[in-house]
């Protein structure tokens, strides 16, 4: 399937920047170079909803063949959240998220987690594809780095032996979830 310009229906510039990193040939815009500066609810209850409302959202706004990535770091000791609610786990941002994982994996060496991903490409006609994507690790004692954002940089990746926080972004995009997901989403194509 032959794409010329898809629509990122995402505000986070980490998001965006990675994005245009992993899925080249195409013309790569963001919602808000389109002009849209609000936000989409969240509302489902998966990765992969999540994905679809926003992709669908943005597709139908513009007329034009939408990305969404929903995605989040799922950690074993806390039966899988932070998960979909990562990006507001604390209400505070990116630092407080992280000080509040520290703090409730403080006393405990269970710390396999991983970096899930859902992206969904939505077009103005209904059709759907989606792709999904997860990579491995554990959430280290520290932060190490400040490479990345979210959780990068207590994230150590067992495809790299490192913190993403240290990782280089090509380093960083060669295992992560998001490659992951748009890989398989590419295959689907």
């Amino acid at each position: 399937m032959k794409l010329d310009k898809i629509a990122v229906a995402s505000g986070n510039k980490g998001k965006i920047a990675e994005i245009k990193q992993i899925f080249t040939g195409v013309e790569i815009v963001s919602m808000h170079e389109l002009g849209f500066d609000g936000d989409i609810d969240e509302t489902g209850k998966s990765f992969k909803k999540n994905a679809e409302i926003k992709a669908k959202f943005i597709a139908e706004k513009f007329s034009l063949p939408a990305l969404a990535d929903d995605s989040g770091l799922c950690v074993d000791f806390l039966h899988g959240a932070p998960g979909i609610y990562s990006a507001r786990y604390s209400g505070k941002g990116d630092a407080e998220n992280r000080k509040l994982l520290l703090k409730q994996l403080e006393y405990t060496d269970a710390r396999g987690a991983y970096f899930e991903s859902a992206v969904c490409l939505y077009f103005p006609d209904g059709k759907k594809f989606f792709g999904e994507g997860r990579t491995y690790g554990d959430i280290l004692r520290e932060e190490q780095g400040a490479n990345g954002f979210g959780y990068d940089s207590l994230f150590y990746s067992r495809d790299l032996e490192k913190s993403f926080g240290v990782a280089t972004a090509e380093e960083k995009n060669s295992v992560s979830h998001r490659y992951r997901a748009l890989e398989d989403l590419r295959k689907k194509l």
